[in-house]
């Protein structure tokens, strides 16, 4: 059995889930409506799913693209350039950022001191990453490490305040249940002046560019999981929890009602779309 590192096993019981704790309040999975308090255990519910297929399906849906725009949004902020960074990657548990941000900083400007704290609400996930980083020149160094906790409350004893230079979470934030809660923990957790960004699918604003993703993701996406992975529901999901997921200039304002400055509500501004929107980068600075 994979044995994970003791911060994993440390964060676990530390992790409150007051947040998700209400009656009356409702967020959606996918297109259905649900309590709040559902949707975490939900979410679980389809990351113990695909888990160990979860690379293998982003290849087959994306056709490997998601590996590029992973690769431009790693670039885009040149993690080492300015000397050694203190990173923390949520919703991250494969590790593919982590282990990006870590090659760029070594192999742009020889930066061996940068590190990356992997948070992740799922234990398979992070098991899946914690495999992955044995394989690499990092496992067993202070460079990376592993966390189970809620990236809508985070342990304040393993994550402090202004205590950060970057925060990333690349196509993670659309399962949280509260995206403004989240947008709030980051601010938290980063220093005045630090890197907030954000990878994540959007708006395709090209109409019959829409229109054509649209009848590829709903159709092809959901068949491939049921061939590659034989869980079509978790696809279907995934699917819809894109569609669900607020547009770039709705986005951008929730980053800055949570403490951040941004550019202007464009593409290359506030944002910069990738592949006519169907994913988009989103950085901001803390005030």
């Amino acid at each position: 059995m994979l044995s994970l590192p003791r911060s994993l096993a440390r964060a676990r019981p530390l992790v409150p889930s007051r947040h998700i704790h209400s009656q009356h309040r409702t967020t959606s999975f996918g297109f259905k409506t649900i309590p709040e308090e559902s949707k975490e255990s939900l979410v679980k519910h389809v990351f113990d799913s695909v888990a160990s297929s979860y690379d293998l399906m982003n290849d087959a849906s994306s056709l490997g693209v998601h590996r590029l725009w992973k690769d431009a949004f790693v670039s885009t902020l040149k993690p080492g350039r300015k000397g050694p960074l203190r990173c923390i990657d949520v919703a991250g548990g494969t590790g593919d950022i982590a282990l990006r941000i870590l090659d760029h900083a070594r192999e742009s400007y020889a930066d061996r001191e940068t590190t990356v704290d992997v948070l992740d609400i799922n234990a398979h996930m992070l098991k899946e990453g914690f495999t992955r980083f044995k394989k690499t020149m990092y496992h067993n160094t202070p460079q990376v490490s592993f966390h189970e906790a809620n990236a809508q409350d985070m342990p304040h004893s393993l994550f402090k305040d202004d205590s950060y230079d970057l925060y990333t979470i690349a196509f993670g934030i659309r399962n949280c249940t509260s995206i403004p809660a989240v947008l709030k923990e980051a601010h938290r957790v980063l220093k005045p002046g630090a890197t907030f960004a954000c990878l994540e699918f959007s708006k395709v604003n090209n109409p019959l560019f829409s229109t054509l993703y649209d009848q590829y993701s709903f159709s092809i996406i959901p068949l491939m999981g049921t061939i590659l992975a034989g869980d079509r529901e978790s696809y279907q999901y995934l699917v819809e929890s894109i569609r669900k997921f607020p547009s770039q200039p709705v986005f951008a304002q929730m980053i800055r009602e949570a403490g951040f400055a941004t550019g202007g509500d464009r593409d290359g501004g506030a944002w910069t779309d990738l592949w006519g929107g169907i994913a988009c980068i989103h950085t901001a600075v803390k005030l």
